[in-house]
């Protein structure tokens, strides 16, 4: 049998194949190692990271939907010295990269993030979450504004040598524009999609069932929308994408495949199966061998080169 190719090389970032997990469903992958071998994965996306120690939202902050979830966690965590100090110790034994999801504030928050982190043994790449707000443009969130985008992706390549990957959130009107915002400011790698912004209501309370009121929508309910924004992008930019949103089955991660992504992140349907990662990397090397392929590159885009 031909061994398959599945390394990627996401805009620096060296995957031994396309598989990664979502920030926010999977700690820094410590707390999954007792259930998967978590050294089979293409890389690990940590917990979204801030300068200081954050709270969170108060509770309820998570919810059930149709085919996904609600979540106003509130990017809860110990803050990036702690994170730097106490946690990615404990993770170098493992032979997985680990991409650092960080967010800010201010661009200077960023740039200060990216710089502390540059150098750090076991951090392979960032991810810039951009659907943070501004504070110094009253809230708004930096990934809705290209200006903005492409400010913060700037700061941070320029604090850095790490590959820089821009998350993108989908809540914008133009998804391409804000990629080639990011792209052009610096950014070696996209991943899109964050979760679109959504709510429930508790009928019998008469009120909403999160506290912060509205919440990030994610799971299979928004795979429609992120493979639709992958597509755009993947025609908008040159920089190599991480497709992101809904990705239970490995089908799924052959569509985003197809569609432009070069990687795919799994996120919620971790807390389904903590072995959905893995049964989705054999997923695609079933697929890629049932249909006459040796290297995983060979599919990459191959839908839209069909239209």
């Amino acid at each position: 049998m031909t061994e398959l190719k599945m390394q990627v090389n996401l805009g620096g970032l060296l995957m031994k194949n396309p598989v990664a997990t979502a920030s926010g469903t999977y700690g820094f992958g410590l707390e999954y190692k007792d259930y998967i071998d978590i050294s089979q994965l293409g890389a690990i996306v940590g917990k979204g990271t801030t300068l200081l120690p954050k709270a969170g939202n108060a509770p309820p902050r998570m919810a059930e939907t149709p085919a996904g979830m609600l979540n106003s966690v509130g990017l809860e965590n110990p803050g990036l010295e702690a994170v730097i100090r106490d946690v990615l110790p404990k993770l170098r034994p493992y032979d997985v990269p680990l991409v650092m999801n960080i967010s800010g504030n201010t661009a200077e928050e960023y740039g200060e993030m990216a710089a502390r982190l540059t150098g750090v043994a076991g951090v392979a790449a960032l991810e810039v979450n951009i659907s943070c707000p501004n504070v110094k443009m009253g809230g708004l969130a930096f990934g809705t504004d290209p200006r903005a985008a492409a400010l913060v992706t700037e700061t941070v390549r320029k604090n850095t040598s790490l590959p820089v990957i821009v998350k993108l959130s989908p809540n914008v009107g133009d998804i391409a524009g804000i990629a080639k915002s990011v792209e052009a400011a610096g950014a070696t790698a996209i991943s899109l999609i964050n979760t679109i912004l959504g709510m429930a209501i508790d009928i019998r309370a008469q009120k909403p069932l999160l506290a912060n009121i509205m919440g990030g929508l994610s799971g299979p309910a928004v795979k429609p929308v992120a493979l639709r924004m992958v597509w755009q992008v993947a025609q908008a930019v040159k920089i190599p994408l991480m497709g992101i949103g809904g990705i239970s089955i490995w089908q799924d991660a052959v569509e985003f495949l197809l569609a432009g992504a070069s990687a795919v992140q799994v996120g919620t349907a971790n807390f389904v199966d903590p072995q959905t990662p893995l049964s989705v990397l054999r997923g695609i090397e079933d697929y890629l061998r049932e249909n006459g392929y040796s290297d995983i590159k060979q599919i990459i885009g191959l839908a839209r080169s069909a239209t």
